[in-house]
């Protein structure tokens, strides 16, 4: 800490220097430290930190000192296009501060995001590194506003969690997290959160949150607070509370729509319910009733979905969607963006036939139901592959039980198997299977048989830091209840407790007897 201290004082004498070359030393060091202030808050914490009587004149004699004039060069970073005009800005006779050095790393991120293959090899030239070794030994006199930016961008590009430039940034975030203004916090948590949490930067993020929950009062706009539900509330329930106090109904009738449909997305995220839910959906239904069909066909779907999630959906909003002249424009499309609209359609579709008896219809066309190859199509993750290698230890024979089971309401199986009355596996294929679109067996299912379905549920299955589920997941349990299942959850931190074959069989078996007896006792 006194060499990071003794490094910021270097820096604001230095720029003391630059300021009043003609005041006495005692002038420059007050003028340096006053204007150093409002710029940084970094100086601000160290000056806090000093003896009394140098304490109290700091404090005394703050001034605020303008950003300086703009350069050419300046204007030669924001008006490039190409990342190799930015590099060239080094060895073109411009001497760059701080602050253009770190701009220059900004929009160097820009540009790079519209070529992702040649980031690896833009971080290895000597000149980037320049640029990380010049923002890095002058970081304590970049501004706020930059400071956030550039660790958004640092972290866009790819920098490996062991650098040390990295590090130095993230720390240097830090350090100011209490000055920094809630606007450059929300920015944090909009455009860095994942990033930290991937990064294994968690003691970061904890210090965020902590700031983001301690100064909820100085959220001011319902952009912010759309905002901070939709990045942040999954990863902190005593958060999402706070940014719900500032009770999201008070403030819903002069939100806009597109912030209140945000809004509802994020609740549907975490499966958050508002305390005063009744007046709360009164008024999304109201505003629905004449908007739902003016809004774009993508969004129309994710404000259905959410609604399903949140268990407040109404027949008319699931008519909207499901009916033939709206739905056919999803059907056989192939972009990712939407094939996941109409993943979500099928999930629509599951709730009007689950969780709607007096629904009449429309539905979607059983053509439409059939699962696609890429539902399947995925790389199977460690849990995957030891669950399954388990089950099929358990099972004995092929015909005892199914894996990776696409069923008609959009959700995919890990397993499936079914017992007998006395806890016996039946051979699954003989049976009729009306979860499934395409014919399996045609006996009917024996009386007291039971139909148990595999569920793994991996870590970015749940609320941060928590063992809930995301309100998606939360879907998909409720509809395969709905649909006759008894549901074995097998969570990855139950999971990685067991060591042993032995141990992996046993939990499985006793997780069948548990969900059978849980559904004897009802």
């Amino acid at each position: 800490m006194a060499a990071r201290l003794v490094k910021r004082c270097t820096c604001l004498l230095r720029e003391a220097t630059h300021l009043a070359p003609a005041m006495s030393p005692v002038g420059q060091l007050r003028l340096a430290w006053g204007a150093q202030k409002p710029v940084t808050s970094s100086a601000t914490s160290s000056s806090s930190r000093l003896p009394g009587p140098l304490s109290e004149l700091v404090e005394k004699e703050q001034v605020f000192t303008p950003y300086p004039e703009r350069q050419e060069v300046d204007q030669l970073i924001d008006k490039a296009t190409r990342p190799e005009e930015l590099l060239e800005l080094l060895g073109g006779g411009h001497c760059l501060h701080e602050n253009q050095a770190a701009l220059t790393l900004i929009q160097l991120s820009r540009l790079l995001s519209e070529k992702p293959k040649d980031k690896a090899l833009f971080i290895q030239d000597a000149r980037f590194q320049q640029l990380l070794h010049l923002v890095n030994s002058q970081i304590t006199a970049v501004w706020h506003g930059t400071l956030v930016k550039l660790l958004r961008s640092l972290y866009a590009l790819g920098l490996p969690p062991t650098s040390k430039e990295l590090r130095s940034v993230e720390q240097e975030v830090r350090w100011r997290m209490r000055r920094l203004k809630y606007k450059h916090l929300v920015f944090l948590a909009e455009s860095s959160a994942t990033y930290m949490q991937e990064q294994d930067s968690q003691e970061l993020l904890a210090e965020l949150l902590v700031q983001l929950e301690r100064r909820w009062a100085e959220i001011d706009d319902s952009r912010m607070l759309v905002a901070m539900m939709m990045k942040t509330g999954h990863l902190s329930e005593s958060l999402m509370t706070r940014l719900e106090d500032k009770h999201v109904l008070d403030r819903a009738q002069s939100i806009t729509l597109p912030h209140l449909y945000n809004m509802l997305l994020a609740f549907a995220r975490v499966n958050f319910r508002p305390e005063r839910e009744d007046p709360f959906f009164s008024l999304v239904h109201e505003k629905l009733g004449s908007e739902l069909a003016g809004l774009e066909p993508a969004l129309q779907v994710d404000v259905v979905w959410a609604l399903c999630v949140l268990q407040q959906v109404l027949e008319a909003e699931l008519q909207a969607v499901l009916h033939p002249e709206f739905h056919t424009q999803f059907l056989g499309v192939e972009s990712p963006k939407d094939q996941s609209t109409f993943q979500k359609l099928l999930h629509i579709n599951a709730t009007a036939q689950l969780e709607h008896p007096e629904y009449t219809g429309p539905l979607l066309p059983a053509s439409a139901l059939v699962p696609r190859p890429s539902a399947l199509d995925r790389k199977m993750t460690p849990l995957q592959k030891e669950l399954q290698e388990t089950l099929k230890g358990l099972l004995g024979s092929a015909d005892k039980g199914s894996f990776m089971v696409a069923t008609q309401y959009g959700w995919v199986l890990d397993a499936e198997v079914l017992l007998d009355t006395d806890g016996q596996l039946l051979p699954l294929r003989a049976f009729v299977a009306p979860h499934l679109t395409l014919p399996s067996g045609s006996q009917p299912l024996p009386p007291g048989a039971k139909r148990l379905a595999f569920l793994r549920w991996e870590f970015p299955n749940f609320n941060s830091r928590s063992k809930d589920l995301l309100g998606r997941f939360v879907l998909a349990r409720r509809h395969l209840l709905a649909a006759g299942f008894l549901l074995v959850d097998v969570p990855y931190y139950e999971w990685l407790e067991l060591k042993s074959e032995w141990q992996k069989s046993a939990y499985l078996k006793d997780k069948m007897r548990k969900a059978v007896a849980e559904e004897l006792a009802k």
